[in-house]
Formats: structure tokens, sequence, C-alpha cells
């Protein structure tokens, strides 16, 4: 029965619907859900929605006792199709000679570990979603096709190719419809991140002299995928090809021929029929009028099989990478997130909201306050106060049917270890002494307490905060300006120096900080904002300004306790004039 829609999140709403329709079609056999990649270059964050989309949903599934089934199928019988910018140990013009053969044909990086192109970028994402709590069965479309498989589908398909045909022509003449003026500029980042797998080439095959055929050889010659069937014989299944690139020409016979594939506008829907896929998202680059899922949904009748149900989910966009993303040549990945966030934020991003939303995966300064989002969440799921759809998301977040994601023990907020990474150049005992400070009555009594979260601060800080933003602490005072203070000027110094000792943790310093501007004033210390006058927000702001040029020789920096927390009492008196 179904849950109800006001107490539950998108993905058990997905759930429900994918139990209810594997059960009409394949009762008592695991539901099975799938998506899939093309490692045709560095997989990034926009196609691990394609991943976290039905991850999220099998787990549910998964949680509720059901056997399930996660298939990621690695398109790595895609073709090579270009070569992409900014990769190490790639020469463009070299690998260029490479492009129409299948990608795990293709010749690694230099100074790769991996036998082939398709292995060495595969790679980097396994190691991401086992970060990421991600369970899934991987199918090689090299090693199904190459062992033949999938030889009867294909022999089916070329036994129909004129039903196929038929289907496909109803949109070759379609003109695409027109395109509407865009609203809101879109980041370079999200338009690179739309360009989506390699499966989105849209290939439906080609009619040649011979008519139309949804098999493509790879040539037996120099390995492309530049080929034309110009005979084919449904008795003996006889093929003959020709490439273009090399002028080879050969007759094989496909009942026992495995190097070549089906076009993509028939593959896909034939493995929706093969593996007997319930669900299966699909991007926007693919839903189109005429595309490949729309387009499979009418094929798949071809090989016995139905259309997976699923969203069109929506482009993942980045903010604070545009440059790096332009001069790498592609969008950040699931490992670049994974060096500065905690596998829980990231699951977090994907879960809270539904597929057709699109959203930002920060790594800029707005990455901070993603954090201090996520921490009031995970206080309010502590306390029991949370939002029904907010609890849901967060427990998706944490963790999968198989238990808990290792998590940070003490998990201070983020800006506050970032801060500290800034402030001490990353030197672990100057952390650790700082931090320690934070909570005087329970301090840390290691570093590994705030890990990996400090880490990942820490690796925000040296890779993504530009030199000229970073702090560095005055070695000595700013005598000119200490010099220049008036009598305010000079009292507030006094104020605070007088009270560091009694108010050194976070907290403490917190208030007093906060306070000084107020007792100048003749207000108490713990006077509320609505006790005071809106002058006292404006002598605030000049008093934290003077600190900053006395203390890091800016206008801004680091909040201000952790500041003076990782100065020292003893250096912040010296540097302000006492």
């Amino acid at each position: 029965m179904a849950q109800s829609t006001e107490t539950t999140d998108w993905v058990s709403r997905f759930a429900d619907d994918v139990i209810e329709e594997s059960e009409r079609r394949a009762p008592g056999k695991p539901v099975v859900v799938a998506s899939g990649l093309s490692p045709s270059g560095p997989i990034h964050l926009g196609n691990l929605r394609e991943v976290m989309t039905p991850h999220l949903v099998a787990d549910e599934i998964r949680r509720r006792g059901h056997r399930v089934r996660h298939l990621i199928s690695w398109d790595d019988y895609d073709r090579y199709r270009k070569v992409p910018k900014g990769i190490d140990g790639v020469d463009e013009e070299e690998w260029a000679g490479h492009i129409g053969k299948p990608l795990t044909s293709v010749p690694a990086p230099k100074g790769s570990a991996y036998p082939n192109w398709a292995e060495h970028f595969k790679a980097a994402m396994i190691e991401s979603l086992a970060e990421l709590g991600v369970e899934f069965d991987g199918i090689s479309q090299t090693e199904q096709y190459t062992s033949g498989a999938y030889r009867e589908q294909i022999l089916h398909a070329m036994r129909h190719r004129g039903d196929i045909d038929a289907i496909l022509a109803q949109y070759r003449t379609k003109k695409a419809p027109a395109k509407k003026q865009q609203q809101k500029p879109v980041d370079e980042a999200e338009l690179e991140a739309a360009e989506g797998s390699g499966a989105a080439a849209e290939d439906d095959g080609s009619l040649g002299s011979a008519g139309y055929f949804p098999y493509k050889p790879f040539c037996g010659n120099c390995e492309k995928d530049l080929t034309t069937v110009t005979a084919y014989d449904d008795d003996s299944t006889e093929l003959t090809y020709a490439c273009t690139a090399c002028g080879f020409s050969e007759t094989v016979r496909l009942s026992e021929f495995n190097r070549g594939k089906l076009v993509w506008k028939v593959d896909w829907p034939m493995r929706w029929a093969y593996e007997g896929v319930v669900f299966e998202p699909s991007g926007v680059d693919h839903s189109s009028p005429g595309s490949s899922f729309q387009v499979g949904g009418q094929i798949v009748g071809i090989f016995g099989g139905k259309q997976p149900i699923g969203p069109m989910y929506a482009f993942v966009g980045i903010s604070g990478m545009a440059k790096m993303s332009s001069s790498r040549g592609g969008v950040p990945t699931p490992a670049d997130a994974l060096k500065i966030m905690e596998p829980q934020l990231l699951r977090w991003l994907y879960a809270r909201r539904r597929p057709n939303q699109s959203f930002k995966i920060a790594f800029d300064q707005e990455i901070q306050r993603l954090y201090d989002e996520w921490d009031r969440l995970d206080a309010k799921v502590s306390e029991g106060t949370g939002l029904p759809a907010d609890v849901a998301a967060h427990s998706r977040a944490v963790g999968t049917a198989s238990g808990a994601l290792p998590r940070t023990p003490r998990p201070l907020p983020y800006r506050t270890l970032a801060s500290v990474a800034d402030i001490t150049g990353g030197h672990p005992d100057q952390a650790l002494r700082i931090l320690s400070d934070f909570d005087p009555a329970n301090p840390l009594a290691s570093l590994d307490e705030a890990r990996p979260r400090y880490d990942k601060a820490e690796a925000w800080i040296n890779t993504h905060v530009p030199a000229d933003q970073r702090t560095i602490v005055r070695t000595e005072p700013d005598e000119e300006l200490l010099k220049s203070l008036d009598e305010q000027g000079r009292e507030s110094l006094r104020l605070l120096v007088d009270g560091l000792a009694d108010h050194w943790s976070l907290d403490g310093l917190t208030h007093h900080v906060y306070g000084v501007p107020k007792v100048q004033a003749g207000f108490p210390a713990d006077a509320t904002p609505k006790e005071l006058p809106p002058e006292i927000k404006t002598a605030q702001r000049s008093f934290f300004a003077l600190l900053y040029h006395l203390l890091v020789g800016r206008d801004t920096g680091p909040r201000l306790p952790t500041l003076l927390l990782a100065v020292g009492q003893e250096r912040v008196r010296r540097l302000l004039g006492h």
C-alpha cells in the first residue's frame, strides 16, 4: 500500500511506484533499477545524478526488505568521439587518431595504471561510489558484446530492421522545436554538464544503398566504427561491410561475429528488455521529442520488453569552479567534491531535491553556508524537531540500508575548521591547540576527532581559496595605526584585551567581541539587538574592521572569535598594543 505523500519524500513515492510496477511485470523477482555511464572522459557531478537517483530509490526499496539490483551499465563499448581537453598525459593530436574506436581500445593517458581509456576513467568513479556508499552491479558493455551475450538480440534487431526503421522514420523528418529564449544565464559548468554521457550522441544508424541497419561493426583493420553495411542475408546471417576510414572490407557471419554493436537508439531499449529494467531516470538530453528515451519506448516492444518508469532529471550546476573548469576542459568529478566535503553532505545535496529540480554544488565560499545548513538539520534531527521530508533526506544522506557511513566524531563547524587550517597553514599541532580552546570544558584529545571534516576543510582552503584571500597574521604591530587612534578606539582595544582571559573560548569570545561596542555605549554586554539603537551595529562594524586591520592587515577575514583563538592571547595583546 502506498505511503502518504504528505509524510514521505520523493524517494519514497518513487519506491512505491517501482515496487508496484515490478510486481506487475515480474512478480517475485528482484526489482531492477539501472544507470548508464560512459567513461569517455572524467565522469562528472552531472553524471552522478544518473547514479544517485536510482541508488536512493533502490536503497529505499532495500530498506523495506525487498530484493533489488542496481545495475550500472558502463558504456565502454561506445565510440571514442573526441579528445577531452586538459587531461594529463594526453596529447590531443596523438589521441585524435583513435576517434571512432571503442573506448576500451583507446590507450589510457600516459602514466595510468589502467589498461585502456575506459578503465582509467571508470576507476575514479568506482572509488567515489564506494566512498558514497553506493552498491551496484557493474556491467561492461564491451564484455557483453564481445562475449556474444547479445547475439540473439542483435540477430532479432536485424530481422526486424524494417520495423525499427519505420519507428525512427517518424522522427527523422520532424523539425526540431524552436528554442525558447533563455530566461536566465546558464553558467559554463552547467552547460558542460548538460553534455551528459557519450551515449547522448543519439545515433540511430544510417540509411545506405543497401537499406537501414541497426548494427555497426568495428573495422577489422583499424578498429573504428566508420563502417557501412553493404549487404546482409537474414538466413545465413552473412554481413558485408566496408570501412570508409581505411578502405578495409570483409564479409562475416553475424551469428559468430562479436566485434560490433547495436546503434544507441536500439541498444538502450534492447538492454531494458534484456535486463528487465523497471526504473531508470534520463537526463534532459535524452528526453526531448525524438530522442533516445522517447523513441526507445516504442522500440523496446520489438524486443518483448517495456520502457522503464523514471523521471527526467535536471542539470547539476557548479558554483565557484567556472574558471577552473574551462582550463581543465570539464566540470568537476565526484572525486573533486569528496576532497572538500564529506560523503554525507554530497549525498544530501542529491537526496533533498526532486530529480526535476536543478541545484548547484559549491566549490566557493557557499560551501560554508551549506555546511551550516547541514549542521542545523543534523541538530534538528537529534532533537526530533525536523520536518518529515527533511528528516528523510537526512536519513538517506547519513547511511544506507547496509548501515551508517563513517562520520566525523566531533563535527565542528566547517567554516571554523577552514579558518583554523587557513590561519595555521595546516600545522597540526597549532590546529589542535586552537580547536581545543573552542570548548575548554571538553577539549579535543586528538585532531583525529575532527577528521575527516578537518581534512576536507583544509583541502578546500588549499585548493579553492585564492592566495590573495588567504589569512596572514601580522608579525609586528601596526604602530602607525595604533598611534592614530582616538580615545574611543584605544578604549575599545583596552576593553577587549582586559576580558580575553575570562572569555577564552569560542562562545565566550563571540559574546565578548560583540559586547565591547555595547559596553562603550553604556549598554550591558548581553543586551539584545531589540534593546539597542541602530548605531550600535555601525559601531560594531567599525570595531571589527579595526581588529582585522591590526591582526591581518585587511578589512575582513575569518570570524573574529576564531581568529583570536588562532592567534593566541599573548600575540593578540602584542598586536593590539598591550
